[in-house]
């Protein structure tokens, strides 16, 4: 089970990202400006947003295998759509659609490790399953631009084609692997039929927890550091004097480091350590994009090492946060996770417009790293917020 839901990771992965190596051809092709463009790539995070919550519910009602199923259907048509839109207005809407089934795949695999593993091993399996989307991210930025245009005679059309293709297929594998007895047995078990009523209450409740609102409000800047780097880093070195397919080797190298990233920090990331762990996790994304400012091979390397450090394991921590916190029930995990990606991909939105904007209207990204610097520094504050409140409780 754990495999297949890293398989549905990982096609997700693979389509999240692979407009980034691609934004150069598709901007000229459809004529749009880096705005235009950073309002297209925050087009999935803004569906996510309103559809996360009912999603995650849906989960909950449902069952992993059709959802997980369902979401693949979904993103296979996201990719599909991308490939036949002729303007600005038909690629929004085609990456828009990747926002259904997106939180559908990521409510949905913390779920299924709630339900079949426990204690220290529910930590390794969640960075197990983080690194499917991790590497997905890594191929895209790879093969793009250094295999898959070559092959096509470059057309983005068809590598965007062949992404959907293999997220296809993907769906299908998990279908299978999701109607075994004894995965339906399971699945049955988790299932928590709860009326529409009946999930409002369960958000309201989750929503006056004061732990689960820090933790909504830190999501939302892990989201904007991580989609800005995430979207805008291949052109960024393209722009700063690299070619296409050296960028998006580049761009690589942080994802490279976060599945190993990912295998151990949530691991490491036992209660008394956490608060430890995401402060440098977020000093290290925050210093990642600043040391993208100076010129040279020496600052290159330590801002992708940090942003790797960074990549595979904030977010994957701050699940980890959310679904042990105080009065926070296993069978509302679904409902608790739709929350915290209905919030996060508000940053998620943000992050990429605000620094394609940024770029249009300063003429560089330098503006837009800055920007990037402070927002790790909020993050760091609500973590100290959460610190508070959970010494707060502790005592109580």
């Amino acid at each position: 089970m754990l495999g297949g839901v890293w398989l549905i990771y990982f096609g997700f992965g693979l389509l999240s990202v692979a407009m980034a190596p691609l934004i150069d051809p598709i901007s000229r092709d459809l004529g749009l400006s880096y705005t235009t463009m950073g309002a297209i790539l925050g087009a999935w995070p803004l569906v996510y947003i309103v559809a996360a919550a009912p999603c995650g519910a849906f989960v909950d009602r449902v069952g992993l295998r059709w959802s997980l199923f369902l979401a693949a259907l979904v993103i296979t048509a996201s990719g599909g759509l991308r490939a036949v839109a002729f303007d600005a207005a038909t690629m929004f809407v085609a990456v828009g659609l990747f926002g259904i089934g997106g939180p559908l795949v990521s409510i949905g695999a913390p779920k299924a490790i709630a339900q079949w593993f426990q204690g220290p091993e529910r930590g390794f399996a969640v960075g197990v399953y983080i690194t499917g989307p991790a590497l997905g991210n890594m191929l895209a930025l790879m093969l793009t631009n250094s295999v898959l245009m070559p092959l096509t005679g470059g057309d983005w059309r068809q590598v965007l084609l062949i992404y959907s293709g293999f997220i296809l297929a993907a769906g299908l594998g998990w279908f299978l692997l999701g109607s075994h007895p004894v995965s339906r047995r399971v699945e049955r078990a988790g299932r928590h039929r709860e009326t529409v009523a009946g999930q409002m209450r369960v958000f309201l409740m989750l929503l006056r927890l004061p732990s689960v609102r820090i933790v909504l409000a830190m999501s939302i800047g892990a989201f904007f550091l991580h989609h800005a780097l995430g979207n805008w880093l291949p052109e960024i070195l393209r722009t700063g004097g690299m070619t296409a397919e050296a960028a998006g080797l580049w761009s690589a190298i942080p994802t490279a480091i976060g599945i190993a990233g990912a295998l151990m920090i949530p691991r490491l990331a036992t209660p008394p350590r956490r608060f430890r762990v995401l402060l440098w996790l977020s000093l290290s994304t925050g210093a990642g994009a600043l040391l993208l400012l100076p010129a040279g091979i020496p600052a290159l390397v330590a801002a992708v090492v940090l942003q790797g450090i960074a990549r595979g394991s904030l977010i994957a921590v701050l699940i980890l946060v959310l679904m042990e916190a105080r009065g926070v029930e296993a069978r509302h995990t679904g409902a608790a996770v739709g929350l915290f990606f209905s919030a996060a991909e508000i940053g998620g939105v943000l992050g990429p417009l605000a620094i394609g904007a940024a770029s249009d209207l300063t003429g560089g990204f330098d503006a837009g790293m800055w920007l990037l610097g402070a927002v790790s520094l909020a993050v760091i504050g609500f973590l100290c917020l959460h610190r508070a409140v959970e010494r707060r409780d502790a005592a109580a």
